[in-house]
C-alpha cells in the first residue's frame, strides 16, 4: 500500500509478526546508499510486485572522466532535446544528469501534465524518457500516447525497475517504444538514446541493447 511504501525505509518498521522481523533491512541498505552519495528507490504495485533500485555513484578516482566519444559508440552523446518524466526526484536527477554529461538539452517534469505542457511550449523535444509506473491519474504508457497524437515524430524511450514481462509497454502505444531497465550506467542511457534517436532496432546492426549486459 502506499502507506507501507511511504514508510518501507524507516528503522524498526516492518510488516511481519512480531519477533519474525527487525525492520531494520531497508533502513541498513538505505543509510548505505546515503553514505555513498546514491539512492534508493522502492516501485510497487498490486499484481507487478515490488522493485528495490539501488543507485550508487561511479568511483571516479583521480583522473578526469570526462564523456567522450568511445570507439564503439557506447558513450556516444548528442545535442537533441529531451523530455525527462519522473515523478522520484532523485531518480530524476541521477537520468537528468546523466543526460547532461552526454551533451543533451534536458527538459524535466515529475508528472504526465507538466510534461504534456512542456510538449506544447517546447517544439524542439525530441524524445519523451518516461518511467512507466508514473503517480496520478496518467501513467507512462498513456503519456505516450497523448504525446504522439501532438507530436507523431517523437521518440519514446521507458525506464522501469520491473521485468519486461511484467509490463504491457511496447503494447501500449502505437510505435517501437524502447524500454531501460532500473538501475542502469550512463553507457547503457547513451545507447539506448542514440539507438531511440538514430531510429535503429535490435534487429539492426548497433550498440547493444540497455540493460542487457
Amino acid at each position: 500500500s502506499p502507506e507501507v511504501q511511504a514508510r518501507a525505509f524507516e528503522p524498526f518498521f516492518t510488516t511481519k509478526e512480531s519477533a519474525k522481523g527487525s525492520g531494520l533491512g531497508l533502513s541498513l541498505v538505505y543509510g548505505f546508499a546515503k553514505q555513498s552519495g546514491g539512492h534508493i528507490h522502492a516501485s510497487s504495485a498490486p499484481g507487478l510486485g515490488t522493485t528495490i533500485s539501488l543507485y550508487l555513484p561511479i568511483d571516479e578516482g583521480g583522473a578526469s572522466q570526462a564523456i567522450v566519444p568511445a570507439v564503439d559508440g557506447a558513450y556516444r552523446g548528442g545535442s537533441e532535446t529531451i523530455l525527462v518524466v519522473e515523478d522520484d526526484e532523485e531518480v530524476r536527477d541521477v537520468a537528468v544528469g546523466f543526460m547532461r554529461r552526454l551533451g543533451y538539452r534536458v527538459l524535466e517534469a515529475a508528472d504526465a501534465h507538466r510534461a504534456l505542457a512542456l510538449l506544447e511550449d517546447e517544439p524542439a523535444v525530441a524524445l519523451l524518457f518516461s518511467d512507466v509506473m508514473l503517480r496520478g491519474d496518467i501513467n507512462g504508457p498513456a503519456l505516450a500516447r497523448q504525446a504522439l497524437q501532438r507530436r507523431p515524430d517523437l521518440r519514446v524511450v521507458f525506464a522501469s525497475g520491473y521485468a519486461r514481462s511484467a509490463l504491457p509497454w511496447r503494447d501500449a502505444i502505437e510505435g517501437n517504444a524502447e524500454l531501460l531497465s532500473k538501475p542502469y550506467r550512463i553507457d547503457q542511457l547513451a545507447r539506448m538514446l542514440r539507438r531511440a534517436l538514430d531510429g535503429t532496432t535490435a534487429d539492426e546492426p548497433g550498440p547493444t541493447t540497455a540493460g542487457d549486459d
